[in-house]
């Protein structure tokens, strides 16, 4: 399956719109279950921790929650990729022709 004009802007803007978002937003905050789950799926040793603790305890201690901070290039790039895709889709020829 070819992806035609209309997909091409569509893929184009999305990507653009994620890129902005990553610019203007300055952070991000997890939730301390996110987190926590996050910390059980790549083995980060908080997740032994509050297992061990559990174990001991019969409760799980609070998490605090991870604030991630995107690096300032991330934005740039996908709004670059975005301009492209969407510079793209406007140099093929529309559909149906």
């Amino acid at each position: 399956m070819d992806i035609n004009r209309n997909q091409w802007f569509l893929i184009g803007l999305v990507i653009f719109a994620v890129g902005f978002q990553f610019r203007v937003i300055d952070s991000f905050v997890l939730t301390p279950q996110a987190t926590k789950m996050l910390a059980e799926r790549t083995g980060h040793p908080i997740a032994g921790t509050n297992k061990a603790v559990q174990q001991v305890l019969g409760e799980s201690p609070p998490v605090a929650s991870y604030t991630w901070k995107p690096k300032e290039w991330f934005g740039w790039s996908l709004m670059s990729i975005g301009a492209v895709a969407i510079l793209h889709s406007l140099a093929m020829k529309p559909p149906g022709s």
